[in-house]
């Protein structure tokens, strides 16, 4: 239940960088002393008379404060508030003394003057020509902030979206916004179209207005993307975006054709695409003909002398698919191998990296995500990097260093886990690679598909234009694992052996239908059972992943159990209904370029600083700071989704599957899950539930063209058939 507090800003506790978050001690009648408020506060200054719209709350170190939500601000009307307000930065360059002399000399007219009548500040001992100028200067500046915060928070926008839009517009941001507030949903980081959309009808903008349209389709593709598409039937395309804005198809038809006449969006054969996955798309096959159609730096041999050699070298014994992988990866510009676990990936990728290196070639190790990069470097003895570190990202504006102008030093590159990789960063992948490079792909396309937009991995695969290696024997040493031979089942179909034979397996299937249930016996088997008879750690090797974020066995709900039952005590940090604390463990969750920290990433909270409003992880050997303000990229990861677990690997994995998991039960989620485990999984939940996601073999419908731009080309690339 939010409430109003009204009080003058006494002081400025605490300030983030980017002014986001603020803590003040505030001045309030009927209390004493001074009491404290934090939350979006940005721009108050001491002496600004606030009204703050939230709610109060108790911190477990600095106890009663108040959490605001809204902030509402009005200059100061009393002297001692005047004194502290030109005294803060609101107007730079007059200090405490100064700001004394003018309040003396003005008294509660002082703003009156500085507004209306600036000439007479000369009268104040201390100023002259240019330093009126320079206070007249801020003074403008400041009126900006504060009528644009007025203005923004009358529209329903907040103090801190108010800061980002200042901060990119400046003294044009109320013209610009009533311009086209729609502009906001694409160029503020934090405002999406319905936030702007509210916006716009406060400001009377026509609801069948251009902009409103155009920023309409935007919303939709960002939607579809956000669901692994590249592009749409017009139609569809449509239909969705006029029942969204309440429009006829043919209103939206307009927008549409502006679009694609202002070079926003494509529509190529009834298929419309936002321009940066277009070029993407079609980018690919480009480079791929490319990359074809190139002579190799040097002639790579693949004799069977050669692998015998290698094998010798390694202590290997390949199987005739793996030395036909090998040959092909030798042999052809591109090559793609995939498999599932216990087929020999790795042993490829070692010997690869022996017979390039031995011919004194330099060869490139890469995978779409840090953990995997580590995995890949430790498995094939040499330095891996992430795409992007390999691609010479440049976060401060979103480039990479490494192009068609500037290509890799590297005579072949191996990308381990491509089944991760999205259609964009494949494009940019594809530009650096020079043009007499060998490109060897090694994943598994049966796994779920990249959490961006396309499925690159499998549709290159299934375009049958690029010479592709199906591993399928799965070697002896794995044949005793559970876990393979039961992923292995669930990738073919059949359900997995339920019923152990050994007393000590490492594939278990609990029976349990009721939700309730179910997380008790989670919570159990993390706290007490796996660790008394497997030795493992509780939170550091042992990795709850659930098909869903909502539902009694959801993401959400497990964090809040596991966290209560393995890291009870402590004081913590609260932050988007997430509440972290020392020893918590928590995960990424979107990609920082700057500290080089991506999603998916795993960490453990080592210490909090209440004070400072701050806590600190530990990333593997790198420890960062986040402050209140950064913990939106953070989230609790006793539990996280099986989406997100792609490229990890874990010893132990718990999976609750039940029938309230229907919509998402596939045979890819579930094989995904399987997969992640190196000594340990633990299936708990319904047989039946189970059976049908084994049966679901349709996996998620992703709207991209780039299988077939493959396949129509006459003749594969390369000049051989």
């Amino acid at each position: 239940m939010t409430e109003e507090l009204q009080g003058r800003v006494e002081h400025l506790t605490y300030l983030s960088e980017d002014g986001q978050f603020a803590v003040v001690r505030l001045a309030v009648p009927g209390y004493l002393t001074p009491l404290t408020a934090v939350g979006p506060l940005a721009g108050v200054k001491p002496g600004e008379e606030v009204t703050l719209v939230g709610q109060w709350e108790s911190h477990q170190r600095f106890g009663r404060q108040f959490r605001a939500l809204e902030v509402r601000r009005s200059l100061p009307t009393t002297k001692e508030g005047l004194r502290k307000f030109l005294s803060s930065d609101a107007v730079p360059g007059i200090g405490p003394e100064m700001a004394a002399r003018i309040v003396a000399r003005f008294g509660l007219e002082t703003l009156k003057v500085i507004e209306q009548e600036p000439e007479r500040l000369l009268e104040v001992e201390g100023i002259g020509r240019y330093r009126l100028e320079q206070i007249l200067k801020a003074w403008r500046t400041q009126d900006e902030v504060r009528d644009l915060m007025i203005f923004l928070q009358g529209h329903g926008l907040g103090p801190s979206q108010a800061r980002k839009i200042q901060q990119k517009y400046g003294a044009t941001a109320q013209r610009l916004i009533r311009e086209n507030p729609y502009r906001l949903a694409a160029e503020i980081d934090g405002v999406g179209f319905r936030t702007a959309d509210q916006l716009a009808a406060s400001l009377e903008v026509p609801r069948d207005s251009l902009f409103r349209i155009k920023a309409g389709l935007r919303h939709i593709f960002q939607e579809l993307a956000e669901s692994g598409h590249v592009c749409c039937p017009v139609d569809e395309l449509l239909t969705r975006t006029g029942e969204m804005l309440g429009l006829e198809k043919s209103v939206v038809q307009v927008g549409l054709e502006a679009g694609t006449k202002s070079g926003e969006l494509v529509v190529e054969d009834n298929w419309a695409y936002p321009a940066s996955l277009f070029a993407a798309e079609t980018g690919v096959v480009q480079q791929i003909v490319r990359l074809l159609n190139s002579p190799a730096r040097l002639g790579l041999g693949s004799g069977a002398a050669d692998l015998a050699r290698a094998q010798s070298k390694l202590g290997l014994e390949l199987a005739p698919e793996q030395v036909e992988a090998l040959s092909r990866a030798l042999r052809e510009k591109i090559t793609l191998i995939t498999g599932g676990p216990g087929t020999g990936k790795t042993t490829i990728i070692r010997a690869l990296v022996h017979l390039i290196t031995v011919q004194g070639l330099r060869v490139e190790l890469a995978a779409p995500t840090g953990r995997a990069a580590r995995r890949l470097a430790e498995t094939a003895g040499g330095e891996a990097k992430t795409i992007h570190r390999l691609l010479e990202f440049r976060p401060h504006d979103f480039s990479f260093h490494r192009h068609r102008g500037r290509p890799l030093d590297a005579d072949m590159i191996i990308v381990d886990e491509a089944s991760m990789i999205d259609l964009e960063l494949m494009h940019h992948l594809l530009q650096a690679a020079p043009d007499s490079a060998h490109l060897v792909l090694i994943g598994d396309a049966d796994q779920l598909p990249s959490v961006g937009p396309g499925r690159v991995f499998g549709d290159l695969i299934d375009s049958g234009r690029i010479p592709t290696t199906r591993l399928k024997h799965i070697f002896r040493q794995a044949q005793d694992s559970g876990i393979i031979l039961n992923a292995h089942r669930i990738n073919q179909g059949l359900m997995p052996n339920l019923n152990s034979s050994q007393e000590l397996s490492d594939f278990y299937f609990i029976s349990q239908h009721d939700p309730e249930q179910v997380a008790a016996t989670v919570l159990k088997l993390c706290r007490e059972r796996i660790p008394a008879r497997f030795g493992l750690d509780p939170i550091n090797d042992i990795q709850v992943l659930s098909p869903m974020h909502r539902g009694e066995v959801g993401v959400t709900r497990l964090n809040e159990l596991l966290q209560a039952a393995l890291n009870p005590a402590g004081e913590g940090l609260k932050s988007g209904g997430h509440y972290f604390k020392s020893g918590d463990k928590v995960m990424q969750l979107r990609n920082n370029y700057d500290r080089e920290v991506f999603n998916g990433d795993l960490g453990r909270v080592i210490s909090i600083d209440p004070a400072k409003l701050s806590l600190r992880v530990r990333f593997d050997q790198r420890v960062l700071e986040y402050k209140v303000e950064d913990l939106q990229e953070l989230a609790p990861a006793y539990a996280i989704s099986i989406h997100k677990s792609q490229g990890s690997e874990y010893p132990a994995v718990i999976v609750p599957i039940l029938s309230q998991h229907y919509v998402m039960l596939k045979r890819n989620l579930i094989y995904t899950a399987v997969t992640r485990a190196r000594r340990l999984v633990v299936l708990i939940g319904s047989a039946q539930a189970l059976a049908l996601a084994v049966r679901q073999n349709r996996g998620e419908v992703r709207y991209t063209r780039l299988k077939e731009r493959l396949a129509a080309l006459k003749n594969r690339p390369g000049g051989r058939g």
